[in-house]
């Protein structure tokens, strides 16, 4: 099987800095020959490892597209030693609608992967990004924030490997970032659709980020953004120069199940009980929802079920049952 999908120039094969589109063929209305073009930017020079920075997989999601907006033009070959190749916007079509999924075909690509060459405009960005680009990369930086529903603590993560080589280097790597916050997650159950998941298959290690949120930018997530992915290059040894400051400390936390979360229990208004950044109690109530229909009955509350650091808070106040209103963290135990 191959891709459709066709880059304007090899994106392993330049050296220097080299911006274009790769083309995903798209035959619509107003357009019967079209392409869909998804930006793609390489710099390199010499030999070295090669990093595949991307953002955009949720269109609404926007620190990272703007910081790798800011690294492409900022960036010169002269301080590379390796490849990096950024995709500031994958899901092309979802980031120019701000839209978490591609309004063409609703395909979240963050649930789409290993994706199908011949199936639905988002697929195919999938299969092309796991089977086009994974196979000859080392490294994958993957940068999300909380979109238009949620927003972050500002946080680094990744997969919590069984290997202790690898789960050290991994753990390095997200202090190099030098979020507030960083946490590993053990691999729930189904989640093999995700660009973490491509990446292990295809060997490649993986960093992901959360960036604030809430379907605006902050800019202190994005100075956050910016810094650490310069400490990462530099870390991995691709960035040569300058040396960038030095990372700030990283609380490191861990997620390593389904009661980490708390998700609306009734249609309703949402109305938080707690804030990002508080430690909470197991049984410990987190949220009102109030019936606008009824308002004289009792709102439902929903509850903790388990201690932890408040890391990830819904923004929409109208909420439906099965919204996800509150994301735990607790600290690592190794």
């Amino acid at each position: 099987m191959t891709t459709r999908l066709s880059p304007e120039f090899d994106l392993f094969a330049v050296s220097g800095k080299h911006t274009g589109f790769i083309r995903l063929p798209h035959s619509v209305h107003r357009s019967a020959y079209g392409f869909i073009p998804i930006p793609v930017a390489v710099i390199a020079r010499g030999a070295g490892p090669t990093v595949l920075l991307m953002a955009g997989n949720h269109g609404d999601e926007y620190e990272g597209q703007i910081a790798l907006g800011n690294l492409i033009r900022s960036l010169s070959p002269d301080e590379i030693c390796g490849r990096v190749i950024l995709l500031p916007s994958a899901n092309f079509p979802a980031a120019m609608a701000g839209m978490r999924t591609s309004p063409i075909d609703q395909g979240n690509l963050n649930r789409s992967f290993p994706g199908d060459p011949d199936g639905s405009v988002t697929e195919q960005i999938a299969w092309f990004i796991e089977e086009s680009i994974l196979p000859s990369v080392q490294v994958l930086i993957d940068l999300h924030s909380g979109g238009s529903s949620l927003s972050y603590i500002p946080a680094a993560l990744a997969r919590r490997s069984s290997d202790p080589a690898a789960l050290a280097e991994t753990i390095a790597l997200l202090r190099a970032f030098g979020a507030p916050i960083a946490y590993l997650s053990n691999v729930p159950q189904g989640a093999q659709r995700t660009s973490s998941a491509a990446a292990a298959r295809k060997g490649v290690r993986h960093l992901g980020t959360e960036l604030a949120g809430g379907g605006q930018v902050s800019a202190a997530a994005l100075r956050t953004c910016e810094a650490g992915l310069r400490r990462v290059l530099h870390h991995l040894g691709v960035l040569q120069a300058p040396h960038p400051e030095p990372a700030p400390p990283t609380r490191l936390l861990e997620v390593v199940g389904a009661d980490y979360y708390v998700y609306a229990p009734e249609d309703g208004l949402f109305e938080p009980l707690v804030e990002l950044g508080e430690s909470v109690h197991a049984g410990q109530a987190a949220a009102r929802i109030h019936s606008p229909a009824t308002p004289w009955r009792e709102p439902a509350v929903a509850c903790f079920e388990r201690a932890g650091l408040v890391i990830c808070k819904r923004v929409p106040g109208l909420s439906q049952r099965g919204d996800c209103l509150f994301h735990l963290g607790s600290d690592c135990a190794g």
